[in-house]
């Protein structure tokens, strides 16, 4: 086992890599910007070591200085959480060749399953159910016209290397299409340095299902149960719920079984989420692979019992999972409130500052995972997160009451939050009845 880890990373996520790391009895080094010299990974971590200025790219970005902390702090591995650089193949890769092991999937299954269209390509030869398209990547708008009339209207292109929903656009017609096709792959070009873009038949009103993995370096692979992700805004997710409303266990099965073959079919280890839309009639078809931990990971924790975070630690280490499909059993209903920093009364903006109170929720089946506190600045230069509320409880309706009562208690002062957005969600008819809505409710219901 490794004696001492780097965490590559920030905020919450570097905090709760912190804490999997101590109770495994392993020191834990901390990089820090400037604008995060008094953050709360900072202050937990065994070392720390400044590795920039607030830019992201001249900081957390910064692959030479982040390894020069590795190396001066003798960290034998480095975990990236999400984010930043935990997707990013060249990352991994140099770690490889400074003999770091990387705690996450191989750089070639990172490259694999980070373009989209190949990811496509490998799932198909995996067996797992693919929505119809384009072949692979789309390289004109005359390429894009015969894929339309091969497949029939709406569809959607999308960026072939992207992600949070840029690069992505709907169209109805030729003449949409043309138009959206060029402003797409400028986008993707501008967001990700890859113009590429394929396209799918647009699924109207779906369901987004995520499936959690585990794979050992031994061959073992497990998939952890599903994810509803489809309370999402801007394709930004807002609500994480587990087990989904619309699965059962038939669904549960063949889904967990399609991503695992995937999983397989790469070549893939470590903690892994695969990615499906599932349509109004309950078929599925695979999306993406995001090759990290998740933001929503505790909801999956909370649920089965078991330490993702720790998992990938012990995997990276050489561990065998020591886990099999029958040992995984998902109990009660557990819910995720993403909390961030941004004012919904005028359009989400960002909300950065100094929060000049922070008490946060607690008592039975409540968990917060946040890096605020009293007098803390919230810096501009990231992400607007401020921390997740988890609950868990027998039910479905119990586990909604319970995230009523918690965000009732949550405290947070001096700067606007989405507490009162999530409070009003709760309530709404569509989301506790669970079946009625997709992953669109959210911009449908504020549109009214």
């Amino acid at each position: 086992m490794f004696q001492k880890i780097l965490i590559a990373n920030r905020g919450e996520i570097a905090l709760r890599i912190i804490r999997a790391c101590h109770e495994m009895g392993i020191k834990a080094v901390a990089v820090y910007s400037e604008a995060d010299r008094n953050a709360l990974h900072v202050k937990y971590a065994d070392e720390a070591y400044c590795i920039g200025p607030p830019p992201a790219a001249q900081s957390y970005l910064n692959i030479p200085q982040i390894i020069a902390a590795c190396e001066i702090s003798d960290a034998e591995a480095i975990h990236p959480g999400y984010g930043f650089l935990a997707e990013n193949a060249h990352f991994a890769e140099v770690c490889e060749s400074c003999n770091i092991k990387f705690i996450g999937p191989t750089h070639r299954a990172i490259e694999q399953l980070g373009d989209k269209a190949n990811a496509k390509a490998l799932a198909k030869r995996a067996g797992v159910p693919t929505v119809p398209g384009s072949d692979g990547v789309v390289k004109s708008v005359d390429e894009a016209l015969r894929v339309a009339r091969e497949i029939g209207y709406p569809l959607i292109i999308k960026a072939s290397a992207g992600g949070g929903g840029r690069g992505m656009r709907v169209v109805h017609t030729d003449i949409s299409l043309q138009n959206a096709f060029n402003t797409a792959s400028a986008e993707a070009e501008a967001c990700f340095g890859n113009p590429a873009v394929y396209i799918e038949k647009y699924i109207a009103e779906p369901r987004h299902v995520e499936i959690q993995v585990l794979a050992d370096e031994h061959g073992n692979i497990i998939h952890l149960g599903e994810r509803d992700c489809t309370v999402q805004r801007r394709h930004q997710k807002l609500i994480e719920e587990t087990p989904s409303p619309i699965v059962n266990e038939e669904l549960r099965a063949a889904m967990g079984a399609a991503a695992c073959n995937l999983a397989r079919e790469a070549g893939y280890t470590s903690a892994g989420t695969v990615e499906f839309l599932v349509d109004e009639n309950g078929k599925f078809y695979f999306m993406e692979v995001n090759t990290r931990v998740q933001v929503e990971h505790c909801v999956t924790e909370l649920a089965t019992g078991i330490d993702i975070i720790q998992r990938q630690i012990m995997i990276a280490a050489g561990e065998p999972l020591g886990l099999t499909q029958g040992d995984i059993k998902l109990q009660g209903w557990t819910i995720e409130c993403r909390i961030n920093a941004e004012d919904p009364d005028r359009n989400f903006m960002p909300c950065p500052g100094t929060m000049t109170m922070y008490l946060p929720p607690g008592g039975p089946g409540v968990r917060v995972d946040g890096a605020g506190y009293t007098g803390y600045r919230i810096p501009p230069n990231y992400d607007s997160m401020v921390a997740k509320v988890i609950v868990h409880a027998r039910d479905r309706i119990s586990a909604i009451r319970r995230m009523l009562r918690a965000l009732g208690e949550f405290q947070i002062e001096g700067i606007k939050t989405t507490i009162p957005f999530h409070r009003n969600l709760l309530k709404h008819p569509a989301f506790v009845r669970g079946t009625r809505y997709s992953t669109h409710f959210v911009e449908e219901w504020l549109s009214r």
